[in-house]
């Protein structure tokens, strides 16, 4: 991905956002250009308007953390927006190779203690999945759970490419709008932190190529941090399911996440999903019988 362009169009896009209003400015009339002007951003920033013309040119190479921050501010960027301007001006430093170890994160295996912790998960999906959304390691319940992403190869367990590429995500997500915003926050935030990921760009490209839903989306530069919050499902088997989850950054494994989704105490939703762990018990009890 070309860090200069990924420059221009995200602090573009930022500025787009943010009404004269909201930056406690007069809004004035004649205005040719959503949101602010450059030469407000660069007033609110207390930088010259030539230095902010070419910052948004693209070129963040040696900008100082003390000028990025005072560009957050006036681009009023929430935590997440704020992460990835970091990062995009550690790629255009080149500080991102030495910051984050490269690792092939398609070669990655959980290791036994890890898949013994998962396994130990048995209320609830829990899965480690990477920035590109793979569904690395799971517990049998997420394997369930997430058994329409598993049921196509073409989908090669990732939840992304189930999303926009699988008719079957329109029924699994009731609010398909809404987890579509945030599995394109999630890939976004990964391509700035990883810019030099391949399976990275190749998904981008496919999904891009194949869903006009994505490419939208994509254009859009949303970044998100997704720790905590609440989903709604549809499974096959056991119907709607609300489910609250956290997401756990794995400190062994640098670019991972640990999530485990969970039913509120005596809803109905918990009863869902103890009635998709006694399915899934039942089909792997019986899956050595129908392969004989």
């Amino acid at each position: 991905m070309d860090n200069r362009e990924e420059v221009r169009e995200f602090l573009t896009s930022r500025r787009a956002k943010i009404t004269p209003e909201q930056a406690g400015l007069p809004s004035g009339s004649r205005r040719r250009v959503p949101g602010l002007r450059r030469s407000e951003v660069a007033a609110l920033a207390d930088v010259s308007v030539e230095y902010y013309a070419k910052l948004e040119r693209g070129n963040l190479a040696g900008v100082s953390p003390a000028v990025l921050e005072a560009v957050a501010r006036a681009l009023q960027l929430d935590d997440a927006e704020r992460a990835h301007l970091l990062n995009l001006a550690h790629a255009a430093d080149g500080s991102d190779a030495l910051a984050r170890p490269r690792r092939r994160t398609a070669q990655w295996r959980a290791h036994r203690s890890l898949q013994w912790v998962l396994d130990a998960v048995t209320a609830g999906p829990a899965f480690v999945r990477n920035g590109r959304m793979d569904l690395l390691a799971t517990n049998e319940l997420a394997r369930a759970f997430y058994a329409d992403v598993y049921a196509s190869a073409g989908n090669q367990a990732n939840l992304a490419r189930f999303q926009f590429l699988d008719p079957a995500s329109r029924r699994f997500y009731p609010d398909w709008e809404q987890a579509a915003d945030i599995a394109v926050a999630i890939l976004r935030t990964e391509a700035g932190r990883s810019p030099h990921d391949k399976g990275l760009h190749d998904l981008v490209g496919e999904l891009s190529t194949r869903s006009d839903d994505f490419r939208t989306r994509w254009g859009a530069h949303n970044v998100r941090h997704h720790g905590t919050g609440t989903k709604r499902f549809h499974h096959h088997t056991v119907g709607d399911l609300t489910l609250a989850y956290e997401g756990l950054e794995m400190a062994a494994a640098p670019g991972l996440t640990l999530t485990i989704y969970t039913a509120e105490p005596g809803s109905a939703s918990e009863a869902g999903l103890r009635l998709l762990a006694s399915w899934a018990a039942t089909s792997q009890a019986l899956a050595p019988h129908s392969r004989d």
